[in-house]
């Protein structure tokens, strides 16, 4: 008489696997969704998305569980757990950058090309407007020390430019790389500096980010200087400066363009 044997059984842990990490990458799509269209709060949003971390964790720790398992008692679900791995894997892919580079970097949220003396932003009913309210904190002068090692590119830009020209310049490079206007004053009165304003977007959650830019006019020359500050967060993981370093390449290319 012809028997059937009965099929293998499942191994628990990863079919959980499977499950939890294709949550935690649901919660994180939709945190980073729910964000960049404005639709919850900057800490709501980042609290889903920690959740999300936290679950992709709790996955990667299933599929360990269901490995062993599998391994010694032969239980089907190799597909289920490596599939919850790779998922749990790609939601931490990006959190895992951002935990490489708050250990290699300092904490710090607020970067100048001009660490002795920031420029200010602007306190014009226009910029208040434009943010909404919030205004950047300025940051001691020792917590600034900290900047120089660590970004060593993060330093005043210089054209033979004169002010007027500079101004013009600087307002072209920041159409170029994305950046909205929320103030600006030319070049001028006692001091004959020039001033603006700006808001750029973080690449992944789409938060605002403030920037200020200064000209001071020299002889025959124009000095730009750069304060990029963000709103979440003791620690920018290298954005700021690299968001300076960015403009002042972009704008290097405007002026070879000229």
């Amino acid at each position: 008489m012809r028997r059937t044997l009965p099929p293998e059984p499942w191994s628990q842990a990863a079919l959980w696997s499977r499950d939890v990490a294709l949550f935690a990458a649901t919660v994180a799509l939709l945190a980073v969704l729910l964000a960049r269209l404005s639709i919850v709060a900057p800490a709501s949003a980042l609290a889903a998305f920690g959740a999300a971390v936290a679950l992709a964790l709790v996955a990667l720790l299933l599929v360990g569980a269901a490995s062993v398992v599998i391994w010694r008692t032969g239980r089907r679900g190799v597909g289920s757990a490596v599939g919850g791995g790779m998922l749990a894997l790609l939601t931490l892919a990006y959190p895992s950058y951002l935990a490489f580079e708050a250990v290699r970097l300092p904490v710090l949220s607020d970067i100048s090309t001009d660490t002795a003396n920031p420029p200010y932003f602007s306190l014009s009913r226009a910029a208040y407007e434009a943010r909404k309210g919030f205004q950047p904190k300025g940051l001691p002068a020792k917590a600034r020390e900290a900047q120089r090692p660590a970004y060593p590119d993060v330093e005043p830009i210089v054209v033979d430019l004169d002010a007027d020209e500079a101004f013009a310049l600087v307002l072209k490079t920041a159409k170029a790389v994305g950046w909205k206007v929320v103030d600006q004053r030319p070049p001028g009165g006692r001091t004959g500096e020039g001033h603006a304003d700006f808001l750029d977007k973080t690449p992944i959650m789409g938060f605002d980010e403030d920037i200020t830019i200064r000209l001071k006019p020299l002889p025959g020359q124009t000095r730009i200087d750069l304060r990029s500050a963000s709103r979440y967060g003791r620690h920018d993981f290298g954005a700021n400066a690299a968001r300076i370093v960015a403009f002042a390449e972009e704008l290097q290319t405007q002026l070879d363009a000229r």
